[in-house]
């Protein structure tokens, strides 16, 4: 569905049971993405949001049929608050004795500071992947330091959707749902107005973030490479906007593979960002 017909009060279903279940503010530099997968009659949430969210998310979560109860997973690609913020209400809202908490060891110590009610699973422990009763399959790929030591991604084998994390984030001052960046970014120069759009170039959006956040260029460039891999139909970020075509993806992936000076190697380089 285009952009402009979008409700961004209500929740988006961006392939076959994955919903955008997220908080929209046009005056935001920093919008969160949390996700809910649903399969049958359970569901998981991925990035579940902050805690100033909350109430948005989980009305959205509600809006979409399903009964918190039927929450069984929360999964944390990574440990920070705008991710994790929400723990507890979560947990006290869905009120589900098996729900639990995957994530990778090095964030579960962390984790542990926002709620121990809920039991936690490592990924490694799950053998990198977690599987609905129905089938469904969710993997999970490591992406170490980007931009914490237990960083990952999860890829959904059935729509192909990959829930990216803070990878292919922006700070968005263009923000729509679905990227407006198409073939011919490639071959454009970043500037700070699109000379297409005529708003904020959105390849500098991620740009931005990428040598804000990541730590180094040799850590960015290791997580593109391993999902480089994967047969990809959306890309699902955490921050920024969705990349749901193929020609977004090989672009900002092309884009995000020139990147240089990202994070220590700029600071080191004397280079202001």
């Amino acid at each position: 569905m285009p952009n402009k017909e979008l409700d961004y009060n209500d929740f988006v279903e961006i392939a076959d049971g994955v919903y955008w279940v997220g908080f929209a503010d046009e005056n935001a530099g920093l919008h969160c993405n949390p996700y809910l997968v649903v399969d049958g009659d359970e569901a998981v949430l991925i990035d579940g949001g902050s805690r100033n969210d909350f109430s948005t998310v989980m009305l959205k979560i509600m809006r979409t049929g399903i009964n918190p109860k039927h929450i069984t997973r929360l999964i944390y690609q990574h440990y920070d608050p705008d991710l994790c913020g929400n723990i507890p209400h979560m947990e006290a809202i869905a009120d589900n004795a098996n729900m639990k908490i995957i994530s990778h060891y090095e964030n579960n110590i962390f984790i542990n500071y926002y709620s121990t009610k809920s039991p936690k699973q490592c990924i490694e422990a799950l053998d990198y992947c977690y599987e609905f009763a129905g089938g469904r399959r969710l993997e999970f790929i490591r992406t170490p330091y980007a931009h914490s030591p237990g960083s990952f991604v999860t890829y959904d084998t059935k729509t192909k959707v990959l829930f990216s994390s803070d990878l292919f984030g922006s700070y968005d001052a263009n923000w729509n749902l679905y990227t407006e960046i198409d073939r011919p970014c490639l071959d454009c120069i970043p500037q700070g107005v699109c000379p297409k759009t005529q708003k904020p170039c959105q390849v500098i959006g991620i740009w931005d973030f990428h040598k804000r956040v990541m730590p180094s260029t040799q850590t960015l460039r290791y997580a593109i490479r391993c999902i480089e891999k994967l047969d990809i139909a959306v890309i699902a970020p955490q921050h920024g906007s969705i990349l749901n075509t193929p020609d977004s993806i090989m672009v900002v992936i092309e884009r995000l593979k020139q990147l240089q000076d990202v994070g220590i190697d700029s600071f080191i380089a004397g280079i202001n960002i």
